[in-house]
C-alpha cells in the first residue's frame, strides 16, 4: 500500500524558512510525478511545485518562484519543498502527492487521481 507522509510544517514569522519532507513508501514505479500542492481555507487546491521524477521537469506557481525550492532524494524516496522568504498568504495545509496525472490548463497545473499525504500546516505570521 502507497503511503506519503508529510513532515516539517509550523509556524513561523514573515521572512522565515521551513522545509517539508514527503516520504514515499511502497510504491514500485520508478519516473512519475511528484509535487506538493496547497490549500487554504475558502480557496481552491493550488500547485506549488511539481518534479518529474525521472527527469528535468520542474514547475513553480508563479507566488512561490525564487522563494521555494522542490527537491528528491531517490536513496530515501523523500520529497522535499525548501520554503524561504515565507509570507503570510503562503499560510495553508500542504499536501504532498505522486503518480498523479498533470495537466496544464492556462498554465496552472492540475493533478488528477494518483496518492495523496494527509497534509502539514503551515502558517506564517505578519
Amino acid at each position: 500500500q502507497v503511503q506519503l507522509v508529510e513532515s516539517g510544517g509550523g509556524s513561523v514569522q514573515a521572512g522565515g524558512s521551513l522545509r517539508l519532507s514527503c516520504v514515499a513508501s511502497g510504491y514500485g514505479s520508478s519516473y512519475y510525478f511528484m509535487g506538493w500542492f496547497r490549500q487554504a481555507p475558502g480557496k481552491e487546491r493550488e500547485g506549488v511545485a511539481i518534479l518529474y521524477t525521472g527527469g528535468t521537469y520542474e514547475y513553480y506557481a508563479d507566488s512561490v518562484e525564487g522563494r521555494f525550492s522542490i527537491s528528491q532524494n531517490n536513496a530515501k524516496n523523500t520529497l522535499y519543498l525548501q520554503m524561504n522568504s515565507l509570507k503570510p498568504e503562503d499560510t495553508a495545509q500542504y499536501y504532498c502527492a505522486a503518480d498523479f496525472v498533470l495537466t496544464v490548463v492556462g498554465g496552472i497545473p492540475k493533478a488528477t487521481g494518483g496518492y495523496w499525504g494527509q497534509g502539514t500546516q503551515v502558517t506564517v505570521s505578519s
